[in-house]
């Protein structure tokens, strides 16, 4: 759930009723496996909204294209065919790997594009069978005009995935820089710039019961005349999840086994600066349990993290506590 709400006396403007919240006005198609969103603080009406969360979806959902591993004349899926050890690479996938970098770094080193080859397998393997398959590295040089080259052993494939949603959420929130109150949802990664005087209220989803919500978040512009941004990212092991026998499957690798992460978090939700980072981190909180994911989190100086449990458990960093709702 996404809404924007105005306290008391913060716009005279007769389009916006001091009542709260007011659902924006909302664009949506359909990218990388999932839905792309807009919602823009606007009135539903508002021609140029429309036209301008349109533009931005197009745009976005081109860029989308070329980074899905699921269509077959994607820039990735060519990279992934490349037999050649380095391989150059156009501007947009060059951005994202760029991203996919950062992420790792981020992360230190648990968020790795590298892994597709452990993730089919944990699809149709046991936890057992698939164990100590090693990361391998791989590296990017700039080349003219955004261009790069990877430069990565014979057989290594790259899955974007959550690097590209958040990546894609950042790029096309830049795309409505003339709006100060604005949301991309890159199915469930979250960019939003937030106006002075509004307040995007941003529901946490509780996995455990459909329609139920674990935790509503509060994001707003720090003081009057500013606007801020944020990115919002879940990750879980609820959803891409399976059972074989008493082995218990998800999508999550543990690039330091090769196998899905053996973890106590069910759901983390992080908040940060850019969607980018919030996705990186919040699988990465994911996939070092809930300890080490808390850690982790500290040292990265997110400004807030909600986890859930296997034990039913709600934890929060200390710094979440000025944005939860009730």
């Amino acid at each position: 759930m996404i809404s924007v709400e105005r306290p008391a006396r913060a716009s005279r403007d007769s389009r916006y009723p001091e009542s709260a919240p007011i659902v924006p006005l909302t664009a949506a198609t359909t990218a990388m496996g999932g839905r792309l969103v807009v919602h823009l603080d606007a009135r539903a009406d508002d021609e140029r909204a429309n036209r301008d969360a349109r533009r931005a979806l197009a745009r976005i959902g081109r860029w989308a294209d070329r980074l899905s591993r699921h269509r077959e004349q994607s820039e990735l899926t060519a990279l992934n065919a490349d037999a050649r050890g380095l391989v150059p690479v156009g501007p947009t996938l060059a951005a994202a790997l760029w991203a996919a970098q950062e992420a790792a770094r981020d992360s230190e080193g648990l968020v790795d594009i590298t892994l597709l080859d452990a993730r089919l397998a944990a699809e149709g393997l046991t936890c057992a069978e698939i164990a100590g398959e090693a990361p391998r590295i791989w590296s990017l040089a700039s080349g003219p005009r955004r261009t790069a080259v990877v430069s990565r052993p014979a057989g290594v494939r790259f899955d974007l995935g959550g690097v590209a949603k958040g990546w894609l959420a950042d790029r096309a929130l830049g795309l409505l820089s003339g709006w100060p109150g604005a949301v991309v949802d890159a199915d469930g990664d979250l960019a939003l710039r937030c106006r002075a005087g509004a307040t995007w209220a941003v529901a946490v989803d509780d996995p455990r019961t459909d329609g139920a919500t674990l935790a509503i978040l509060h994001l707003s512009a720090p003081a009057a005349g500013w606007s801020a941004q944020w990115g919002v990212a879940t990750s879980g092991t609820s959803i891409h999840r399976w059972r074989r026998g008493a082995i218990v499957g998800h999508h999550l690798i543990d690039p330091r086994t090769g196998a899905p992460a053996r973890t106590d978090v069910v759901q983390a939700t992080v908040v940060c600066g850019s969607a980018l980072r919030a996705e990186a981190l919040a699988k990465t909180a994911v996939i070092a349990g809930s300890r080490d994911g808390l850690a982790l989190l500290e040292r990265a100086g997110v400004k807030g993290a909600v986890i859930l449990t296997e034990s039913g458990e709600t934890l929060a960093l200390p710094q979440t506590l000025s944005l939860l709702a009730g």
